[in-house]
């Protein structure tokens, strides 16, 4: 066996208790006994075990009142009642108060074996099923989304807001800004979260391909179609759908999955039997679907199904106060992975991340850093280990004269008030009119 099992006997037959210890500890388990209800309440209160045999006929403190108090201290022990007397009242009521299952005296082994390897199947399984849910919420928290800028904290407000409802969702942003990851955190925080997140990137895959992938199929619809398949929006029945790149599908998927945001009615490819779905959609899109929908490319229909919260994912180069948080957060990862003795990023390394405009965001930070980790032979990663591309393109936004400085400098306050002149102005501790001069100076001109 792969784990000890630790089962308690409580019986006052000494016969019983040690004929039914030796089978057990033939096959492999670890067995305790008690004569009594008291002292084997004792020992339940005292020790782990994964299973309790008790007789419901003793002097003292009976099965059924060990059963109840047992329940009491330890709710998920699995408890075998044992009775001589194969009543069904005695096995129901014994049931009632919440035994596993019941034997009947006199004992065939080969039964009583089979019954406690179910009891202790069962108990494992909880067991699981509990640790894999304290994981799902450890991993799929906002801890895997990584920021502290007023930008983020908007995005997190917002996630905690909306997330225990049943709205549609849409996330938006440039690719590789972690658009998946604030769906799983959505859905891991939702009334779902126990069932299935089912993840289809809409992009990546042919229409032929993405239908059959959406709606599943029956045997014999379609050519290599030799045994019936569920699709995603089936296998999401209970929990939540992400789809990416949502603004990638065809004008014909876009009429069908209207058409299931409506009904909740889809029908595999072959079949004509409606299945009913109970899904939350959550979708993304780096593209912008207005322009799509002026062009005729997407359904404003559809647009306005998926769209009804919205969830604007900031890029990198507009929350650089995060980029020190997630270097270092990616750095634990690959050092953990590649068995390195890297302990952090010098300032001057941190400095070059910092300035660099992260065109591919996240993703590409991360990819940094990895290269960073692996190619680093030192305590630390310094500038020569990264790449060209980053030191290059940092090195070009360093002002090279007082005039650009300025510039820089003037232009960050005016887009950080949105271009409020009388607050811009007091914050850079001139009057308004020398700040329109400057604005004259430098050619600056407001972000549209």
């Amino acid at each position: 066996m792969e784990d000890k099992i630790y089962i308690l006997i409580v019986d006052d037959d000494m016969i019983v208790r040690e004929s039914m210890s030796n089978w057990l500890k033939e096959e492999g388990y670890a067995v305790d006994t008690s004569e009594d209800g008291l002292s084997g309440l004792e020992k339940i209160k005292t020790n782990n075990y994964d299973l309790a045999v008790v007789d419901i006929k003793m002097p003292g403190m009976d099965g059924i009142e060990l059963l109840k108090l047992s329940k009491e201290i330890y709710p998920d022990l699995p408890i075998l009642v044992m009775t001589a007397y194969a009543s069904v009242d005695t096995a129901v009521q014994a049931m009632k108060d919440g035994a596993f299952d019941y034997i009947v005296k006199p004992f065939d082994p080969e039964n009583v074996s089979h019954i406690i390897r179910r009891s202790v199947k069962f108990k494992r399984l909880e067991k699981e099923n509990i640790l894999l849910r304290k994981e799902l919420e450890k991993k799929y928290g906002f801890d895997e989304i990584i920021g502290k800028s007023k930008e983020m904290e908007e995005v997190f407000e917002l996630i905690r807001t909306i997330a225990d409802s049943e709205a549609v969702v849409m996330i938006r942003g440039e690719s590789g800004t972690g658009k998946e990851l604030i769906a799983r955190a959505i859905h891991a925080n939702s009334k779902r979260k126990y069932g299935p997140l089912v993840a289809l990137s809409c992009g990546a895959l042919p229409d032929s391909l993405l239908e059959s992938e959406l709606f599943g199929y029956e045997k014999g619809a379609f050519t290599g179609a030799n045994y019936s398949r569920k699709g995603r929006i089936e296998m999401a029945n209970g929990g939540s759908l992400f789809l990416d790149e949502i603004g990638d599908i065809s004008p014909k998927t876009q009429v069908d999955l209207l058409r299931v945001l409506q009904d909740r009615i889809i029908y595999r490819l072959g079949s004509t039997k409606p299945v009913n779905v109970d899904i939350r959609v959550i979708s993304a899109t780096h593209r912008n679907l207005e322009e799509a929908i002026r062009e005729g490319a997407f359904r404003e229909d559809l647009y306005y199904r998926l769209n009804v919260v919205t969830i604007n994912v900031p890029p990198l180069r507009d929350k650089k106060e995060d980029i020190p948080l997630l270097a270092n957060h990616f750095l634990h990862k690959f050092v953990l992975a590649n068995s390195k003795k890297v302990e952090g990023i010098s300032g001057e390394a941190m400095e070059i991340l910092i300035r660099y405009n992260w065109p591919g965001n996240i993703r590409e930070l991360e990819n940094v850093i990895e290269r960073a980790v692996v190619i680093c032979k030192n305590n630390e990663i310094v500038p020569d280990d990264l790449s060209e591309v980053i030191k290059k393109s940092s090195n070009d936004t360093i002002p090279r004269t007082l005039d650009e400085s300025e510039k820089q400098h003037v232009t960050r306050i005016l887009n950080e008030n949105n271009w409020n002149i009388k607050k811009s102005a007091e914050e850079l501790g001139i009057d308004r009119a020398t700040l329109y001069n400057k604005i004259k100076k430098y050619e600056i001109e407001k972000q549209k």
